[in-house]
């Protein structure tokens, strides 16, 4: 027995649409405004003259004469302010939540001028959240940031700051960072020439549990020569006659410190002065032919492993008593193996961690 279906088409065309929407408004005649809403909101707006639905016909025209005022704002939704009941998923403290990478010029001094310098800053500003708090207005942090961004920047002026938006966000614990590039000029070694040298620096406040603490952090780039290296190439030119050469590298240190209140101001350049006292191998701005002798000169006075790298940063951080706990986290970039040689050194407890952040070393590489 053969049976034939008939040829059904699959994609209505103009007829059937119009024929669709001949029933629909049929059925919209005699249809009530709440069963014409449970089936579709949009169904009024496909008939004819008033059909008593509630869907009001919305101006496109953007309103350049509306003014808000008190009573309007007060009619306004706020969900992230909202009741705890609104919370979605475990209702857990959160440590940080807020905004970052907000960028303003913001005015610094430096040691060796009496005229502050205007420079980008990127910003982080975060507070904690309790369990039973839904959200924060995010808006807040950064009013309360642009409330003293007309000052010339200081640690007492980002605790202002936080003081403002901690109080405004009803929190306990909260943070600022303030990420920039700091210029330094720097003479060459041999060729009388200057430069500008950039250090990428951030500023922290971080208050936990009433306790505030305020870190530098620091990215030095150095050249490192390997010392197994230099004297492997040394022992072929002694023993054959073989011209070879050492292995060199960009490398990074990233240090961070916490300042002790008590023992008087740790200046951009004084950390940066450290660092060079530690490590003499910083990358070179202006460089002539007598400079870039200089400098291979230098780095084979200076060879140097990762691991020495942080324990040098580390005598130098030990002896000056306007630094507390810190950080020193070395890269050296090999330009012989395939992979990087990587060393992290603590002192106090404000960085120690049995963990560390994957990307950590990653986010030391440094191009020109």
């Amino acid at each position: 027995m053969n049976v034939h279906t008939p040829n059904i088409r699959q994609i209505p065309e103009r007829d059937d649409a119009e024929a669709a929407l001949d029933t629909l408004r049929l059925w919209a005649k005699s249809a009530s405004t709440t069963e014409i809403l449970e089936l579709d909101v949009s169904v009024a707006r496909l008939l004819p003259g008033d059909s008593g639905a509630d869907y009001p016909a919305f101006s496109r025209a953007y309103p350049e004469e509306f003014a808000v005022d008190a009573a309007y704002k007060a009619t306004l939704p706020d969900l992230q302010n909202g009741p705890s009941s609104l919370i979605r998923g475990a209702r857990q403290r959160i440590q940080h939540v807020g905004i970052s990478n907000f960028r303003l010029p913001l005015r610094y001094l430096s040691r060796d001028s009496d005229s502050p310098m205007l420079l980008e800053t990127s910003v982080t500003g975060t507070v904690s959240l309790d369990a039973d708090k839904k959200g924060i207005n995010m808006s807040r942090i950064m009013r309360s940031f642009y409330a003293h961004a007309d000052a010339t920047f200081s640690f007492e002026v980002i605790e202002a700051a936080l003081d403002d938006y901690k109080t405004d966000l009803e929190s306990f614990d909260a943070r600022i960072q303030m990420r920039l590039s700091f210029p330094m000029k720097v003479q060459s070694l041999r060729s009388g020439l200057a430069g500008y040298q950039y250090y990428d620096i951030a500023l922290e406040l971080v208050e936990r549990n009433g306790v505030r603490k305020k870190i530098v952090h620091l990215d030095y780039v150095y050249s490192s020569t390997c010392p197994c290296s230099l004297e492997l190439s040394e022992h072929a030119r002694a023993t054959r006659g073989q011209l070879a050469t050492p292995h060199s590298q960009r490398s990074v240190a990233r240090i961070s410190v916490v300042l002790d209140d008590n023992a008087g101001p740790l200046w951009f350049e004084d950390l940066i002065d450290a660092c060079r006292r530690a490590v003499p191998t910083e990358t070179q701005v202006m460089v002539k032919r007598e400079d870039e002798q200089a400098f291979a000169e230098l780095n084979a006075a200076n060879p140097i492993f990762v691991e020495d790298a942080a324990r040098l940063f580390c005598e130098q951080l030990l002896a000056d008593h306007r630094v507390g706990d810190f950080r020193v986290v070395a890269s050296h970039q090999e330009s012989l193996h395939s992979h990087d040689a990587v060393s992290v050194l603590t002192e106090g407890d404000t960085f120690a961690s049995d963990s560390i952040d994957p990307r950590m070393f990653q986010s030391l590489f440094h191009v020109g």
